[in-house]
């Protein structure tokens, strides 16, 4: 590697380098230890000063230094891993540089020009280098040092690098800790002792910082069952974040192939940077603080002040600018925040230079005034850019005609509102989306009614008004202590839907994509899919006792609702409990709305909650039992198992407690969720078991302390609701015989919010992270233990055994992923489908792990025997093997008895039912949502898999001329290398002579015994050439007459030390496979 010249004063400092070449410009030099020689006491000394120093210069082992014959001065000009390496820069500078010096005339001029070269090349690499770091000078001299310990393939991106102690057991090592885009890296070298880690990032189970008595602050991850410490980290909170961000990155990568898709900094794990984890989880932050649409990205940040004069309020904070809106967050602990999409800003005005401010004005006559921003001109004109609004005097006149024509339109669609319907793609009659809140259909507000909880509404409905008036109404409304308070107090009916859009930021999304979900309808409906079935199944199940799910009309908008976002999103398509939440969004809000509020819902507020595994609830349960330890302590002496509280939680986080409390009660913690997302589920389920801790401490069983929790929800009531009995659920805690007195639901979240408000968004989304590795690895370890106890059945390799090959398979999967987004194995891997099938190899992945497991050394990596063991072994002709068909073929060549492992090898070289495409996949998994499934075909193959009988050997077919040479060939190579090899190709070519001679006898009979009125031939025709061929009955007969032969096959094979060889080089043999 060339080096930026660095001038170095003492030519052998320290006797640590050795001259191997020099002229008289140039100085190879070896460093000491290293190479031919090395060892003994200074090697070990020069190691250790090798690992602990940050310089390559002191660690590579080779380097070429430039010298003129008149100066003392040197300079270090490239360094080299191996000696090939450093020869060939050193072939170089004598091919290309050493004729040019000799027509300088002054050492300096000499001197000048190497110095340009080297840094002319150094630039020359820059071009095609995927380094983007700070200093990247130093991050080579990293990149160096981490490619030459650690021998991972080249494609692997070095992220960053930091100075650590590790701790062996209670033994201190000091070295450097390498993060890159798939592994963590630790090197340490201290007097002969070498210490190397290598972890993949998808097998550690925990990552958190730690202090103890001895380690005072360390980062502690868990992975292979083995604890490992890091500590001494000079910036010890940066490098965890970084930590977490790479296991985050690489479990999304692998478990969620679209995680990534137009994130420009993080879709090619090759180009994965520092400043590109950085950014992209700063927008991650940003976009779950204000609740905005995906696609959106935190391009600058400001501090100012927030001044809103119908308020009077001046607040400290940020403002936060993305593509499509203008942010701000109070710092002060105000609790204030406001969203300004760019499509409501009207105006900008001129910046104020004397108290640096920028105000900016929004539809409904109100105006922002941020003040004390320190780039407030560019601040400006980049809103103004953003969103269109020319800086000129003419601007106000244009904006007066817009407004004309925006005028204009509003009085046409007043007067033609079928045209209306027209403009958002309500163009079939029978398909035509509800445009009322099914709550204002079946109960109706009575004006006239002036009972106490009517009164009570209005009062309510008053003290909101009061706060549009003060705080602005809309998309742009001041979110501040005042508006949690209103929550907590409970929302008017009235305004639930409008508020529940708001809080959300479903309003930003329907407002971004006006007419698509009547789209979506016109194009799901009368779809046929797995998801429309069991969304029908579940129709009539949602809301039964409601009447508005009695009728035609609310079962219709619930499937219209359902099925377009399972077309919109066949990953998850569809799952129960989401009908029993989209039924509650039906009643408050319009059939669009509570479609974008579905979506807010699933994508955005309650991430990976609405799949298959439901890894999401999973988090949130472990993040809920975090917080019982904490805050109800008297509850965790008493009950050392909290997984109970996992089990009877989930349906409360699933549904939103919409399962377990009546639906006029249920709202109220809807309103709360929609505001201040998970964060009020968990203060909420926090106070249920506060409320009932002295119950559930005297509870003898599970059963006890469930029964004990549903009195308590069937006693939870909503004194304020104003809904008639006929929609209100009648609690059965009304009864006398009832252990608890009814609870309001107002009080219950009032008390939720006093206790446990404590609790910080941020803090749960750091237990989510935490968390999150510890719910996935359970998951697939029960999908491992699973897939054994299916497998163990049809081998007779022990469960140990395969276990270990079940890891190498899924490794290899991984492994294909690493270093591309495109791989046939990611692109069709599927956690909602069958254990067997979750991981599957296509032919790249399969013949690396078969070349490196398979007994004889037959097949090469990418041979064409191996495609053919890879076709034989595809039992359902997908182009994929999952770990059954693998681990059945292995099982079957280790410790199948002679005869199977020679009919494994006669059918190889059988024609094929199928041949394999160039990506070496045929079909990929049905996706859940959408597209037809043929349900009928699945039957026939799961009817023909409970049929299949054991083949026999009579079963197979003859092999022909062609197949049989091709059989004698792979026996050869069986055979080539083994201790017997000589007596083994003398039994094949003595199997293969009696064949042939047996199949030339009975051609001759079979011509001596033909039809007796056959003629003469004619004079000169020679007899046709008929094809021979041999039956493997023919084949094993013989082949059995060879004791050599038979010996070799039954010979046992050390499984173990298979698996533990290709365990060893299984990812430097994918790397070079690449």
């Amino acid at each position: 590697m060339w080096l930026k010249p660095e001038e170095i004063l003492l030519k052998n400092a320290l006797k640590l380098w050795v001259t191997e070449k020099h002229n008289e410009y140039f100085v190879l030099q070896r460093r000491r230890g290293s190479g031919e020689g090395g060892g003994g006491l200074t090697g070990r000394l020069v190691g250790t000063l090798d690992a602990v120093l940050d310089s390559t210069s002191k660690v590579a082992p080779f380097r070429i230094l430039h010298h003129t014959p008149d100066s003392q001065v040197y300079w270090s000009i490239a360094c080299g891993v191996t000696k090939e390496e450093i020869g060939q820069h050193w072939d170089w500078l004598l091919q290309n540089v050493m004729r040019t010096l000799s027509v300088f005339d002054s050492s300096e001029d000499i001197t000048s020009f190497v110095q340009g070269k080297i840094r002319g090349l150094i630039a020359e690499e820059g071009k095609t280098s995927h380094v983007l770091e700070d200093d990247p000078e130093k991050f080579r001299e990293a990149h160096l040092r981490f490619e030459n310990w650690f021998s991972l393939p080249p494609e692997e991106k070095l992220v960053t690098y930091y100075a650590c102690t590790y701790w062996k057991g209670k033994v201190p090592c000091q070295g450097w800790l390498y993060l890159s885009t798939n592994f963590l890296c630790f090197y340490s070298y201290l007097l002969g002792a070498e210490v190397k880690l290598v972890i993949s990032w998808d097998e550690i189970w925990r990552l958190e910082k730690t202090s103890n008595v001895i380690l005072t602050e360390s980062v502690h991850v868990v992975a292979r069952g083995e604890d490992h410490y890091f500590s001494m980290l000079l910036h010890l909170n940066e490098t965890f974040v970084i930590m977490e961000q790479l296991a985050d990155y690489t479990i999304k990568r692998l478990f969620d192939k679209e995680a990534f898709e137009g994130e420009g900094a993080l879709s090619d794990p090759l180009h994965v940077t520092k400043r590109g984890l950085e950014a992209h989880a700063k927008s991650e932050q940003f976009r779950t603080f204000f609740r905005l649409p995906k696609e959106e990205n935190l391009l600058e940040v400001h501090e100012s002040f927030l001044w809103v004069p119908f308020s009077h309020l001046n607040t400290l904070g940020k403002i936060c600018l993305s593509e499509n809106y203008l942010c701000f967050a109070s710092q002060d602990g105000s609790q204030c925040h406001v969203i300004v999409p760019m499509r409501e800003v009207v105006n900008v005005e001129k910046p104020d230079s004397g108290s640096h401010a920028v105000t900016v004005s929004v539809r409904g006559k109100r105006a922002l005034r941020l003040t004390e921003v320190r780039d407030y001109r560019r601040l400006a004109t980049t809103i103004r850019d953003r969103c269109g609004i020319g800086a000129s005097p003419q601007h106000s006149a244009s904006a007066e005609v817009i407004r004309g024509e925006c005028q204009s339109l509003i009085n046409h669609f007043e007067d033609n509102p079928e045209d209306v319907t027209l403009m958002v793609g309500q163009r079939d009659g029978g398909k035509a989306v509800s445009t009322e809140a099914l709550m204002t259909v079946f109960h109706p507000q009575d004006v006239e009614n002036l009972d106490p909880k009517m009164l009570k509404e209005k009062m309510k409905e008053q003290s909101w008004n009061i706060h549009f008036s003060e705080y602005g109404r809309g998309t742009c409304m001041l979110f501040t202590r005042k508006t949690r308070d209103l929550i907590v107090r409970g929302v008017p009916e009235a305004l639930r839907g409008e508020l529940w859009m708001l809080f959300s930021g479903a309003v930003n999304d329907m407002a971004a994509r006006p007419g698509y979900y009547a789209e979506l309808v016109d194009q799901s409906l009368g779809t046929s899919t797995l998801a429309t079935e069991e969304i029908e199944r579940d129709l009539h199940r949602s809301l039964p006792d409601h009447p508005a799910f009695q009728s035609d009309t609310g079962i219709s908008a619930l499937r219209r609702v359902l099925t377009a976002y399972a077309y919109r999103n066949p990953k998850i398509g569809y799952c129960q409990a989401m009908n029993i939440l989209t039924s509650v969004l039906l009643l408050y809000a319009k059939e669009e709305e509570a479609f974008w509020l579905l979506v807010a819902v699933c994508e955005r507020m309650l991430p990976d909650y609405f799949n298959r595994r439901i890894i999401g609830a999973l988090v949130d349960q472990a993040v809920f039992e975090d917080l019982i330890r904490e805050n109800l302590p008297q509850l965790v002496e008493n009950m050392t198992d909290l997984s109970f509280f996992s089990s009877v939680s989930l349906s409360w986080f699933l549904t939103l407690f919409i399962s377990v409390l009546p639906i006029e009660s249920a709202v109220n913690v809807v309103d709360c969720f929609f505001y201040d997302g998970i964060k009020a589920i968990l203060q909420l389920g926090l106070a249920v078991l506060d409320y009932n801790v002295d119950a559930l401490i005297g509870c003898h069983d599970d059963a006890e302390a469930v029964t004990v929790l549903n009195k308590f929800f069937e006693s939870v009531t909503n004194k304020d609701s104003p809904l008639p009995p006929t929609v209100q659920q009648a609690p059965v805690g009304n009864n006398a015989n009832s252990a608890h007195s009814n609870v309001d639901i107002s009080e219950l979240i009032r008390e939720s919010y006093e206790k446990y408000g404590h609790v910080r968004s941020e803090e749960v989304e750091s237990s989510r992270k935490r968390n999150k590795l510890f719910v996935i690895q359970t998951l697939e370890d029960t999908t491992k233990q699973n897939v054994i106890r299916v497998v163990s059945q049809e081998v007779q390799l022990t469960a140990g055994q395969l276990d270990e090959l079940y890891n190498l398979f899924k490794r290899q999967h991984f492994l294909s992923c690493y270093w591309t987004m495109k791989s046939p194995a990611l692109l069709h891997h599927d956690p909602s489908l069958a254990y067997l099938e979750q991981y599957q190899l296509g032919f790249q992945q399969f013949s690396v792990l078969f070349s490196l497991l398979e007994p004889w050394a037959f097949c090469t990596n990418g041979s064409t025997l191996s495609r053919w063991v890879f076709r034989l072994i595809d039992e359902n002709q997908d182009g994929l093997v999952n770990f059954k068909e693998f681990s059945c073929a292995l099982d079957n060549l280790y410790c199948g008895s002679f005869t199977k492992k020679l009919k494994f090898l006669f059918k190889l070289h059988l024609p094929p039912d199928f041949d394999l495409p160039e990506d070496g996949v045929i079909k990929k998994s049905p996706e859940r949502g959408r597209g037809k499934v043929d349900l009928q075909a699945y039957l026939k193959q799961w009817q023909n898999e409970i049929l299949r009988k054991e083949e026999s050997i009579k079963d197979l077919p003859r092999i022909n001329q062609a197949q049989f040479i091709q059989f004698s060939k792979t026996l050869y190579n069986i055979f080539h290398g083994d201790a017997a090899e000589e007596s083994l190709y003398r039994a094949v070519a003595r199997v293969t002579g009696l064949l042939l001679l047996m199949e030339e006898a009975g051609r001759r009979l079979q011509e001596a015994g033909g039809p007796s009125g056959a003629g003469p031939r004619e004079t000169g025709a020679e007899p046709p050439e008929a094809d021979w061929s041999f039956s493997f009955e023919q084949i094993l007969a013989s082949l059995l007459n060879e004791p050599a032969v038979v010996g070799f096959f039954e010979r046992r094979v050390d499984v173990d030390e298979k698996v533990s060889r290709a365990q060893a080089a299984q990812l430097k043999l994918t790397g070079n496979s690449k």
